[in-house]
């Protein structure tokens, strides 16, 4: 990923991406589009995504895509879509052509991609985001950059409702995504005969409260490990 030259971010009217991630979330949501103005909460994940994502890529050629896991044209697809302000932050045409996933990775996303909920171009890049921020290490709703874990069940509930239907017990999406990949293949995971007799209880179940990652990097925090 490039980001745009100092003067034609003056021009724009925007700081840099690098010195506050919040502030890109708030420049993003600033001129919505017509999807945008139809369904705020999804114009809200990609945002989201989209200020953690850039902040974290600092510049650096090609990671917005690799944070991501998504090549050039279904980035480009997306900020038109969902988030237009971003084309005057960065220069996508650095960005690759294709992003290749590995093994796990690519378990994860044949996962997600079989309970999506629809055909649509949304709901195959929130595959491609899910699996690739599901590497990160801390929350997963704090990996996409949301202010709370409700809204990560928000949206799992409507682009993945079947996989959502069977986290009954409000498991840690990440555990849940793995234990999911093992009861397919036929594996226990615990020979515990109830979850809250498994001594991982607190780890595949426990609180998910904490700051908000935009927040926590505006702030100048470390990331939780």
């Amino acid at each position: 990923m490039a980001f745009l030259s100092e003067d034609r971010r003056s021009e724009s009217g925007l700081l840099p991406p690098s010195l506050d991630p919040t502030d890109i979330y708030v420049r993003l949501r600033s001129r919505p589009s017509d999807s945008g103005r139809d369904d705020p909460f999804t114009a809200h994940v990609f945002c989201c995504v989209l200020a953690l994502a850039l902040s974290e890529a600092a510049g650096r050629s090609g990671a917005l895509g690799h944070s991501l896991a998504l090549g050039r044209v279904d980035l480009v697809g997306l900020i038109d879509r969902w988030a237009p302000e971003a084309h005057a932050l960065i220069d996508v045409s650095a960005e690759p052509d294709s992003v290749a996933l590995d093994d796990e990775e690519d378990q994860i996303r044949q996962l997600l991609e079989r309970f999506r909920g629809d055909a649509s171009e949304e709901a195959g890049w929130l595959a491609s985001i899910l699996t690739k921020r599901s590497m990160s290490p801390r929350h997963l709703w704090q990996d996409l950059g949301l202010a709370k874990r409700e809204e990560l069940g928000r949206l799992m509930r409507e682009r993945f409702p079947g996989l959502a239907e069977r986290n009954v017990n409000h498991m840690k999406w990440k555990k849940f995504f793995y234990r999911s990949l093992c009861e397919m293949e036929g594996f226990v995971l615990c020979a515990s005969p109830t979850c809250r007799e498994c001594s991982d209880f607190h780890d595949c179940f426990g609180d998910e409260s904490g700051e908000s990652a935009l927040a926590r990097l505006s702030h100048g925090k470390p990331s939780d490990s």
